[in-house]
C-alpha cells in the first residue's frame, strides 16, 4: 500500500523528539506556548488515533457521519469561541462558522459536484469548518484588540455622530480582515510552496495528477469563500459588542 509516511517505530519516535524540540524553543525563546505544544502534539495524538477507529464506521452510515460533522462543528466553535471570549458570548463564534460553511456546502451539493457520502462528506466539510476556525478565531482576536487599543478614536466617532456599531466597523475592519491573509497566501503558492493534503492523498490513492489538481483547487476556492464569509460575520458581531472579554 502506498502511503506518504511509513508508518514504523521510529516514526514515532521522531514526532516525540519533534514536539520536545518545539516546546524547548517555545520555552528557551519565552514564547509562552511550551506546555500549550505538548498538551496539543499529544492530544492530537490521542484525538486522530480515536477517530481513526469511528470515522471507518461513520463513512459508511450517512447518519452517522452526520453525527459526526455535528460533533466537528461543536468542538470548532467551542475552540474558536474560547479564543475570542469569555463566557456565553464566545458562543456567538457558532454564527460565523456556520454563516461560511454551510453555504458552500450547499452550493456543492446543489450543483452535484460533490456526492453525498461519509467518504466525501466528512474530509471536506472538516477541510471547511478548520479553515473557519482559523479566520474566524483570528479575526475577532484582532478586532476586539483593535477596538481595547483605539478606543479613543472609537469614542472620537461617536462624537462625529456615527453609530456604535459604524463607529466600531470603521476602527475594526481593516486590522480584522487580516484573518484571510493565511487562506490567500496558501491558494496564491499552492503548487509552488505547498502541496495540501487532498492533492497529496488523491495523488497516493493512484489518480491523476490533472484530476488531483482540480478537486484541490475546488477545495481552496471553497475554503476562501467560506473564510471570507467568516470572517466578515466575525466583524459585525465584535462590531455590534457580541463578545465580552
Amino acid at each position: 500500500m502506498n502511503t506518504l509516511l511509513p508508518v514504523t517505530p521510529q516514526l514515532g519516535v521522531v514526532v516525540v523528539l519533534l514536539a520536545l524540540a518545539g516546546a524547548g524553543v517555545a520555552a528557551v525563546g519565552r514564547l509562552g506556548h511550551s506546555t500549550a505544544i505538548l498538551t496539543a502534539s499529544l492530544r492530537a495524538a490521542v484525538q486522530l488515533s480515536a477517530v481513526s477507529l469511528i470515522i471507518v464506521w461513520a463513512i459508511s452510515h450517512l447518519p452517522a457521519a452526520t453525527g459526526f460533522l455535528l460533533l466537528m462543528y461543536g468542538v470548532a466553535a467551542f475552540t474558536a469561541g474560547r479564543r475570542i471570549a469569555r463566557g456565553r458570548t464566545a458562543w456567538w463564534a457558532a454564527l460565523p462558522i456556520a454563516a461560511g460553511v454551510v453555504p458552500v456546502l450547499v452550493l456543492m451539493l446543489g450543483a452535484r459536484v460533490m456526492p453525498v457520502t461519509g467518504m466525501v462528506l466528512i474530509p471536506v466539510t472538516g477541510i471547511l469548518l478548520g479553515g473557519c476556525l482559523t479566520a474566524t478565531s483570528l479575526a475577532g482576536r484582532r478586532a476586539l484588540d483593535a477596538l481595547e487599543q483605539r478606543r479613543g478614536e472609537v469614542e472620537a466617532a461617536l462624537s462625529l455622530g456615527f453609530s456604535q456599531r459604524d463607529a466600531a466597523m470603521e476602527i475594526c475592519r481593516t486590522s480584522a480582515a487580516q484573518a484571510l491573509i493565511p487562506a490567500l497566501d496558501q491558494t496564491r503558492t499552492v503548487g509552488l510552496v505547498t502541496l495540501p493534503g487532498a492533492f497529496v492523498g488523491m495523488m497516493i490513492a493512484g489518480s491523476d495528477p490533472v484530476h488531483a489538481g482540480v478537486v484541490q483547487v475546488a477545495v481552496l476556492v471553497a475554503l476562501l469563500a467560506a473564510e471570507s464569509v467568516a470572517v466578515m460575520v466575525t466583524i459585525e458581531l465584535a462590531a455590534r459588542g457580541r463578545f465580552s472579554r
